[in-house]
This record gives structure tokens, C-alpha cells and sequence, in this order.
């Protein structure tokens, strides 16, 4: 059976919100809402504002994950000191995951790279998750969506070099790329399996640049909005959002957020979520 995928066209905080409810998922308990709360410098992050409806929706806690990189987020201290400044304590009440050790440490007993993903421990007080991804271009990934969310942003990090290094952390930037591609996706596939159904993705196709929230100096965007995706499963919406791309053929910017995509071998993340089970790459897009 192909995944159901929502899309809508229409890009307001307002929208983002009615369409997490045709997911059709009850987030129940205590909800994390997994977001990228920007780096420092970086132009393009979807801020407080936009997602304030939605959050406020499910009553959820924002949560993040301390980087693997230097920069305003790879320490607990300068991380709360970011998040403070990009608004996000304004209104939401925020959990760094990882902020004190040990992580939680998740079993992947078929992953076809790493075999345990180390996530920010306290994970473990959560019930749901909702996962709110700015979809765009990443520079190593290729494009960064929700297994993104799912793998690396949710990984502590230390979990983080352990994805990037594809199970050798100090390898973290030297490792083989198809290798830590595959890593992500079985990443990803613990944290399916952690909220077993009760998790709800949304994809934002705004500020479409081929750079990730996580670069201090971005490129600015280079392709038109296209629009809010809604789904259950992250394989379906991801590969939706890859779809659109490639079908917005009058954007003059496609060619360039193309190339990032394909010379980073960026679908490869999604073929391998599929085959250990993190979802389909077969949906349904039903425009709303």
C-alpha cells in the first residue's frame, strides 16, 4: 500500500497547523517536536514564529541536539545561549536532549551500517514525537528532510560523529559518504521504531536553498517556495518533496539545487530507509 502525502501549496504558520491534522495521528503523552533551532549567522532556519501554531497545536516541548561541529551550537552553554537568542524560549519550553550525559543508547540489530544510534537521553521522557523539517539542500547529505531530522537531529554529539563516521566517530568527516548516507538512514530507522506509529512528519519547501540551517554562511535560496507536506511516514515525504523538485522545471533555480542533490548522492539516503523499513518511497500525493 502507497503512503498517503499532503501537500499543500499554501505556506502560513496557519496551514502548517490544519495540515498536521489530516495526518490523521493523535500525538498523546508528552510531545517532542523535533525542530532546527538555526545556527548562528544562518539567514534561511524557519523561525519561532512559523511554527508557533503548530507546536501550540499538539502542546508539545521543543527539542534539539548539540552539534558535532564548531560553531554557536556544539556545546551545551552556547547552544542555550542560541536558542535563547533565536527566539525559541519566547514561547515554547525547550529540552536540549543531550544536554547532560549519558545518551540513550538505541539498538539497530539490521541496520546495514551501524548497529546502535546514541541519542540525547532524555528522549526517553517523551510519548510522540512531531517532526517539523525545513526541506532543502544540505552540503553533505545532499538535500536535508525528515530522515535527516529522524538520524542527525535527534542523534547526540557524540551520535552525530557516530552517524557521520559511519560507526567511527573520529572518521566523522573523512568516512566513506555512501557509507554515512546508509548510516543516516539506519539511524532514522531506530527512532521509527522508538515511537512505533506515534510520530507525524511535516516538510516545509520554503527558502529552498541548497545549503543546510546548520551553515553560519548560507547561499541564499535559489528556488521558489513550492509548498507544506503532511505525512506518517518519512520515506514517502521526503521522496515527495524530491519529486516536486525535479517536476518544477520553469524554476530557474532547479538545475542548482539539482546538482546538490545528485553530486552528493542524496537519494541513496532515501533508497536505504526503505529497504530496512523505515518507510516507502511509494505515496500518494493528495493536494489539499
Amino acid at each position: 500500500m502507497k503512503s498517503k502525502v499532503y501537500f499543500s501549496r499554501e505556506i502560513t504558520p496557519e496551514k502548517v497547523a490544519l495540515m498536521y491534522k489530516l495526518a490523521g495521528v493523535k500525538l498523546g503523552g508528552k510531545v517532542a517536536v523535533k525542530l532546527h533551532s538555526g545556527e548562528v549567522g544562518n539567514q534561511n532556519f524557519l523561525k519561532p514564529d512559523f511554527w508557533k501554531p503548530v507546536i501550540e497545536e499538539v502542546g508539545g516541548t521543543v527539542v534539539e541536539c548539540n552539534t558535532a561541529y564548531d560553531g554557536g551550537r556544539d556545546t551545551t552553554a552556547k547552544h542555550l545561549k542560541t536558542i535563547q537568542k533565536h527566539g525559541w524560549t519566547k514561547y515554547f519550553n525547550v529540552d536540549l536532549l543531550d544536554a547532560e550525559g549519558p545518551d540513550l543508547v538505541l539498538d539497530i540489530p539490521d541496520g546495514k551500517v551501524i548497529k546502535k544510534n546514541y541519542v540525547g537521553k532524555n528522549l526517553a521522557n517523551y510519548n510522540s514525537l512531531l517532526v517539523l523539517s525545513h526541506f532543502k539542500g544540505h552540503p553533505m547529505g545532499g538535500y536535508g528532510g525528515a530522515i535527516k531530522q529522524l538520524s542527525i537531529g535527534i542523534a547526540s554529539s557524540y551520535g552525530k560523529a557516530y552517524i557521520h563516521g559511519a560507526g567511527v566517530p573520529e572518521e566523522k568527516w573523512t568516512s566513506d559518504h555512501d557509507s554515512f548516507l546508509e548510516s543516516m538512514a539506519d539511524a532514522a530507522l531506530s527512532i521509527v521504531r522508538y515511537f512505533d506509529g506515534k510520530i507525524v512528519y511535516v516538510n516545509v519547501m520554503k527558502n529552498l536553498s541548497v545549503d543546510c540551517d546548520c551553515c553560519a554562511v548560507a547561499e541564499d535560496p535559489c528556488m521558489k517556495d513550492i509548498g507544506i507536506l503532511v505525512s506518517t511516514d518519512p520515506v514517502a515525504i521526503d521522496m515527495a518533496c524530491i519529486d516536486l523538485v525535479y517536476a518544477a522545471k520553469d524554476d530557474p533555480g532547479q538545475k542548482h539545487f539539482i546538482e546538490r542533490v545528485e553530486s552528493r548522492n542524496g537519494i541513496l539516503t532515501i533508497e536505504a530507509a526503505e529497504k530496512i523499513g523505515a518507510g516507502s518511497r511509494g505515496y500518494e500525493l493528495e493536494e489539499v
